[in-house]
């Protein structure tokens, strides 16, 4: 039974950087375009040519390593990691075994809690250490053809690679990991985080043992998982495959493995590789990489509040549902620019629910960035409290009022005259306008009060009617009752 085994996952991350150029040469650093055009002697690994290593890899490792809470090696250094490929043009990969830059830290997990308007569970992911490294280049596959075609614009990008302690138990953990690491690396601008592009993927590594025991079981590492769904499925798979080799008595044969979409299984590629098979030795064309005081501390200025800091933030100070604090964090520029509204706003919390229900919707429908948002915050906060003030419905104000002043920015108060959105809530003219209602629907009248309260619905949109949307909905209710159960 899977209940009396624990599953122990490991990750491997992968982390494209968001560098104008390569890791180790200027070649420019882009996704996408015509295969084999950003490329260039050093990229295709030509004899004499030798590496030059990109600043700005360094600064983006040592920013998300203090993010992160991981110590800064003052001195890291940088190995070849040898095996043979055709997307691997040198034939080495440069990367760092030794003396990686970034040693132990943590990534804080929001566990989807039941409900998910209260915070729930927070679990930290135990971290190895993080290295820079250099990506190899792309095999493509395609179908019915009888060879590979290799498209080397990938070759060298800058890569950071965070390696967790065997610190997860499940596939929703390792989705949360890798939702929760593309949020941090897009928060701190290192990475877009674009799965589907492979700037963010993991290699994973699963085993079993039974309940109790200690000892780690046989792991398997599941290569390359681009899609979060993927892995999900990689992990429950594999979990369940190993379970049933030992339940047969059987031994779970340490494996490099490939998932499979179409039949969401796991298959064997090759034997896993051990570090020595790698044949890791320094390399001798980059030195090793010295970090100043002076510039650890230039970095961790850049940093500012880390999304988790913020998360807790908006529920301390704001009393947010953790639903909402957990949209409004989602990135940086979410965060910052609703902070900069909420300074300004009558009612924070009716905000964040008009940000999430209304205004989040707009952006993304317009392909908008949160700052470019048409009303400023004077603006939106004047709209709010023709809210707040009963001089607009609520119902008016999102449906018609937020749309135009969203679409012809503008005083909020003169837009609602102008849509004749101002609720009338004069006794003298809201009682003329109940009886003449009353008069007209004598039927319902009759029916209402013999016990038929819904109709009251009935009459509240016919007064509406009758005041083409002006009429106050409080009093006009109150004003129906009384008639009608005078």
């Amino acid at each position: 039974m899977a209940t009396d085994y624990q599953t122990v996952i490991g990750l491997e991350a992968h982390v494209q950087l968001a560098t104008k150029s390569k890791a180790f040469c200027a070649d420019r650093n882009a996704f996408g375009g015509d295969p084999n055009r950003n490329i260039s002697v050093i990229s295709l690994g030509y004899p004499g040519t030798l590496p030059m290593l990109n600043e700005q890899q360094v600064r983006f490792a040592v920013k998300l390593g203090l993010a992160l809470g991981c110590k800064i090696n003052r001195r890291s250094t940088f190995d070849r990691k040898n095996y043979f490929y055709a997307d691997l043009p040198k034939g080495y990969q440069i990367t760092q075994d030794e003396n990686p830059i970034c040693l132990g830290g943590t990534l804080p997990l929001h566990l989807l809690p039941a409900p998910a308007s209260t915070p729930g569970k927070r679990k930290a992911v135990q971290l190895h250490h993080i290295h820079m490294e250099e990506d190899a280049g792309k095999s493509i596959h395609a179908a019915g053809e009888p060879f590979t075609r290799v498209d080397l614009n990938r070759a060298g990008t800058p890569l950071l690679e965070i390696v967790t302690e065997p610190d997860l138990n499940s596939a929703a953990e390792v989705d949360a990991f890798m939702n929760g690491m593309r949020q941090l690396v897009r928060w701190l601008d290192v990475s877009d985080g674009n799965m589907q592009e492979g700037s963010l993927r993991c290699d994973v590594n699963v085993s079993v043992r039974p309940a109790g025991q200690t000892e780690y079981g046989t792991r398997c590492e599941i290569k390359n998982m681009n899609s979060m769904k993927f892995a999900r499925q990689a992990v429950d798979y594999e979990v369940t495959r190993q379970i049933g080799l030992l339940e047969a008595g059987e031994s779970v044969r340490q494996q490099t493995r490939q998932f499979d979409p179409a039949s969401g299984t796991t298959s064997p590629l090759r034997d896993k590789e051990d570090a020595h098979d790698y044949r890791y030795f320094p390399d001798p064309d980059l030195p090793p990489v010295v970090l100043s005081e002076a510039f650890i501390n230039e970095v961790r200025a850049e940093i500012g509040i880390l999304p988790w800091q913020a998360y807790d933030q908006l529920i301390a100070d704001y009393h947010l549902p953790a639903d909402t604090a957990r949209l409004l964090t989602a990135d940086r520029a979410t965060y910052q620019t609703f902070l900069r509204y909420a300074d300004a706003s009558p009612s924070v919390t009716d905000l964040a629910t008009l940000w999430v229900n209304r205004i989040a919707p707009y952006l993304t429908d317009n392909r908008l960035d949160p700052e470019d948002l048409p009303l400023d915050p004077d603006q939106l906060a004047r709209f709010q409290e023709l809210i707040l003030a009963g001089d607009v419905a609520a119902s008016a104000a999102t449906a018609k009022l937020l749309p135009d002043l969203l679409l012809t920015p503008g005083d909020p108060m003169k837009r609602a005259e102008s849509l004749n959105l101002i609720q009338n809530t004069d006794t003298d003219f809201l009682a003329t306008l109940v009886d003449e209602v009353i008069a007209a629907n004598p039927g319902k009248v009759t029916a209402y009060r013999k016990g038929k309260k819904g109709l009251i619905g009935f009459f509240m949109g016919e007064v509406m009617k009758r005041s083409k949307g002006s009429a106050g909905p409080q009093e006009t209710r109150e004003l129906l009752v009384a008639r009608l159960d005078g």
